[in-house]
């Protein structure tokens, strides 16, 4: 699979020691940002950061504000709420990815970390696989079979689209049940992804 690039996470806390403590558990593995405040988060972040660790109750703008500026922003980002407050109903409608009440273990803040961008990953897979196959199955459906067989830009695609699938299966190794429900819970169709066999 091909190898992700250190990731870089935002952490964002309003009591400086908490924020600290967890960037130097951190920093060892990814790229870390630390900010004390919710509109420190939103100058800083941009498309670079892949996973932010929110705080919700700060005096000059509260997580669930940040939440909602990061997805109006379109960020392409995972956000996990790591806060003292209990949750309640109006987490339901909030677009966060994950939910962790303090206290929170270094090996809960890497396990944390590591699925948001196990998910992330495999997204972005998925989105390439599926460009691809379009591009496969255009090709395939508009030209005959000896053309597309001397093609170099038609056999490097082949190539491309079944590596993708192999990171895909991959990725799927390191899922569990849990994993697939929060992956594909507003995900339905009755069309399937092609069979690699066939490239």
């Amino acid at each position: 699979m091909t190898e992700r690039r250190r990731a870089t996470i935002l952490v964002v806390d309003d009591e400086p020691a908490v924020a600290d403590v967890y960037a130097d558990q951190l920093r060892d593995r990814y790229a870390v940002e630390t900010v004390y405040s919710g509109e420190a988060a939103l100058s800083k972040l941009d498309s670079t950061v892949d996973v932010v660790l929110l705080d919700r109750r700060m005096p000059d703008r509260s997580g669930d504000e940040v939440l909602s500026a990061i997805r109006e922003k379109r960020y392409d980002t995972r956000v996990a709420m790591v806060t003292a407050v209990d949750p309640d109903f109006d987490i339901i409608e909030m677009p966060f990815d994950d939910y962790v009440i303090k206290p929170v273990s270094k090996e809960d803040l890497f396990g944390t970390i590591e699925q948001l961008l196990r998910y992330a990953d495999y997204e972005e897979r998925l989105r390439e696989c599926y460009s691809l196959t379009a591009k496969y199955a255009a090709l395939e459906s508009s030209k005959p079979q000896a053309v597309l067989d001397e093609s170099e830009e038609f056999t490097a695609l082949r190539a491309e689209l079944t590596e993708v699938r192999a990171e895909l299966d991959e990725l799927t190794g390191l899922f569990d049940a849990t994993d697939f429900e929060l992956l594909f819970r507003n995900f339905e169709t009755d069309e399937s992804m092609p069979d690699s066999t066939q490239f």
